[in-house]
């Protein structure tokens, strides 16, 4: 089985190709460039490299939110169109789930939290159980203050990651109250390796869709349609 996967729903930009159990090829650069400059040249250098044939993948797996709203548009037109021409489905992975794979089989609670601005992140808690990725809270948007104080009741330690950790560890290193660490630099940020390897469990489990079906998960409104909502309200007087 071969899996190729993307992920380009926050400041990373992230490929992969795994066969099996073998990671074959992974790509990520997080830079100042934007991810329509960076992601299909990155892929056509895996590509290469590997000497891969696209037409022999059996599936595309895909961080398919949250995230940033650009980012998760180009990691969807980019795998619906690739799974379009190639014939193949797409394996939509959730991106908080994907970095709290980064920590596999820790006896410690996982916390990863995406920068969501507005004090927020994108996040969810997990643990392994098993040596299986159990979801204690599912990926949301939170108040980081919030979530320190939902941290805090399962009494247990936790590691954070993410790129919401350098923006709020100061919220985090007043309110916890837990023992906690924070993942080091090679296992904090998304990684295309991990989303393949999560898609490669999920097509398995049968959680594929037709890449024309496949919609970005942004769990919360972008800020125009923010705006655009509240400017509604005030014209019909709300």
């Amino acid at each position: 089985m071969k899996i190729l996967a993307l992920d380009s729903s926050g400041l990373v930009a992230s490929a992969a190709v795994m066969e099996d159990d073998i990671l074959l090829a992974e790509y990520t650069v997080n830079y100042k460039k934007t991810h329509s400059q960076t992601l299909l040249p990155m892929l056509d250098a895996i590509v290469s490299m590997v000497e891969l044939d696209l037409n022999t993948i059996d599936a595309i797996a895909l961080a398919a939110g949250p995230g940033s709203f650009t980012g998760l548009r180009i990691g969807a037109a980019t795998a619906k169109g690739l799974g379009l021409a190639l014939d193949k489905p797409i394996v939509a992975v959730p991106t908080v789930d994907a970095l709290a794979y980064n920590l596999y089989d820790t006896d410690k609670l996982i916390c990863p939290m995406m920068d969501a601005r507005r004090q927020q992140v994108y996040t969810g808690i997990y643990a392994f159980e098993n040596h299986r990725l159990k979801v204690l809270r599912e990926q949301m948007p939170e108040a980081v203050t919030d979530l320190a104080g939902q941290v805090n009741d399962y009494g247990r330690e936790v590691i954070f990651l993410g790129d919401g950790v350098p923006v709020y560890r100061a919220v985090l290193e007043r309110e916890m109250k837990v023992p906690y660490s924070f993942a080091p630099p090679h296992l904090s940020r998304q990684r295309a390796g991990a989303v393949a390897a999560l898609g490669m469990i999920y097509y398995r489990e049968g959680k594929a869709e037709h890449a024309r079906d496949h919609r970005p998960e942004y769990l919360r409104m972008s800020q125009a349609e923010r705006e655009r909502a509240e400017k509604q309200k005030e014209k019909n007087g709300i």
